[in-house]
């Protein structure tokens, strides 16, 4: 078996990928590395530029942000088949907001954001289908970002009494 064929049957197993067609395979192949990252290395910085599109094959990824007088606050882990980084595959967003790094050592594949724009372009199919995926990541994000919201604002900050 070729390396890439490996890269195509390892992409098959992602749920993500699910209803792709073997010539959607073929050409997503062509945009994707597998990166194996150590457990305490950086992936990427919040301010980076937007490059990549990232699904966990393995291992474990903490998403964190700045937050001011608080600091960089972790608000997401990422798990075996999340998708990480999915920002880039949107029109707008050219930054990213947030760092990610690997909790345990972990493998990724990342697929270029901008190779696969144009694929979607190319192909309103394959588009349709990657930006369903992409609606319900940011849908149930959103979700868990409201939750936490939730959570924060329900426990209000302790006050110092000047007393």
């Amino acid at each position: 078996m070729t390396h890439q064929d490996e890269l195509i049957a390892e992409l098959k197993r992602v749920p993500w990928f699910s209803e792709l067609k073997a010539d959607h395979f073929k050409r997503i192949k062509e945009i994707t590395v597998i990166r194996n990252f150590k457990a305490g290395e950086t992936l990427f910085r919040e301010g980076d530029k937007e490059n990549f599109l990232y699904v966990v094959l393995e291992g474990r990824i903490a998403l964190d942000m700045h937050i001011p007088t608080r600091g960089k606050v972790l608000f997401y882990t990422a798990e075996q088949w999340d998708v990480i980084g999915w920002s880039s595959a949107t029109p707008s967003v050219r930054q990213r907001t947030a760092g990610a790094k690997a909790v345990l050592d972990s493998v990724v594949a990342c697929l270029d954001a901008e190779g696969l724009r144009r694929l979607c372009d190319q192909d309103h199919d394959l588009g349709y289908l990657v930006m369903r995926r992409l609606a319900n990541i940011i849908a149930s994000r959103l979700m868990v970002t409201r939750l936490q919201l939730i959570d924060m604002f329900a426990t209000p900050p302790e006050t110092k009494n000047d007393d």
